[in-house]
């Protein structure tokens, strides 16, 4: 079978396709034959060495992170085998391959009739939506302001926030287009964070100030965000996508905000059962249509080189597949 690596860190050049044998299944793991893997931001900051490879240490050679879309081929000893011929979801850190080996346990039966884009938000990108939106602990009405809004992940944010009562929903982009994609997904106001006085367009919005903010950008975002935090206002850190981890005075809280972080990993190794409810409610909600992923582009895995050159110029709206 075939698959992505990286032997040192660089470019999206260092990505190679290469010849790997078949993975075998082991108790409580299904083999996936792969239909579409959704890639991930993070990968590229991965294979620069950047500094989200601190908090993900792994040896090279490295694999690339993705959701995976499939149907379940084989399984291992002790796992149920009429998952055999199930169309699933799954997340893998081993997901750019012709076939993936996942941990039974968390498999995600696909919905008859779900587009391979949303199914695969599933395992991964949308439990880290509902669960930063859970860590911000948003009462009904509350008004909360999602980072990178037109993003993977930002998206579906913006959807899970309203579909859990929130009052306004204020979405940032980077540009008109992507202001406007968050709004069709629900958003209620769009501000462009490239503007120099974007918290003071926030503030303008919402003079009471935002209850909650989503941030995966960290760095000077992060700490401008604290200034648009109504009176207990919640800030949530889930990503540095601006390549800095930054930090924040503890002066900075005295003003009645709080910070908190949010991992998927943290979190199912916290409460594994409230994990894998999250997953059930994510696919009902994708069921009754309240839950969409936006597909930009879909991509061979042979270019899986270009799918990184286009997540890191920040052109796209929702997620990019890679179709092995």
């Amino acid at each position: 079978m075939r698959r992505i690596r990286y032997h040192s860190y660089g470019g999206p050049e260092v990505l190679a396709l290469e010849e790997a044998p078949v993975p075998v299944p082991q108790a409580g793991q299904v083999l996936i034959g792969v239909e579409a893997i959704g890639a991930n931001f993070v990968d590229t900051q991965l294979r620069r060495g950047m500094a989200q490879a601190e908090l993900y240490p792994r040896p090279l050679p490295r694999s690339l992170t993705g959701d995976v879309v499939g149907t379940v081929e084989a399984v291992g000893p002790d796992t149920d085998p009429a998952l055999v011929g199930r169309r699933v979801a799954a997340a893998s850190e081993d997901a750019f391959c012709d076939l993936v080996v996942a941990d039974a346990r968390w498999l995600v039966p696909v919905p008859d009739g779900l587009d391979a884009g949303t199914a695969g938000a599933l395992p991964m990108v949308a439990p880290v939506a509902l669960g930063v939106l859970r860590a911000g602990r948003p009462a009904h009405g509350e008004t909360v302001l999602v980072h990178a809004a037109a993003g993977a992940i930002g998206h579906l944010a913006v959807q899970l926030a309203k579909v859990l009562g929130a009052g306004t929903v204020i979405a940032t982009a980077s540009t008109a287009a992507k202001l406007d994609f968050a709004r069709a997904h629900g958003a209620d106001i769009g501000v462009d964070y490239t503007d120099e006085d974007w918290p003071e367009q926030v503030r303008t919005a919402v003079p009471g100030g935002v209850d909650v903010v989503l941030d995966a950008a960290g760095g000077e975002i992060l700490r401008r965000s604290l200034d648009v935090l109504a009176p207990y206002g919640r800030l949530v850190a889930y990503g540095a996508a601006s390549g800095e981890l930054g930090s924040v005075p503890v002066t900075d809280l005295f003003a009645l905000r709080s910070v908190t972080g949010f991992s998927l990993i943290a979190a199912r190794a916290a409460d594994p059962g409230q994990a894998l409810k999250d997953l059930a409610e994510l696919t009902e909600y994708a069921s009754q249509g309240l839950l969409r992923t936006a597909v930009h582009a879909r991509l061979p895995l042979t270019e899986t080189c270009e799918v990184h050159r286009l997540l890191e110029s920040r052109a796209q709206l929702g997620r990019v597949l890679v179709v092995p």
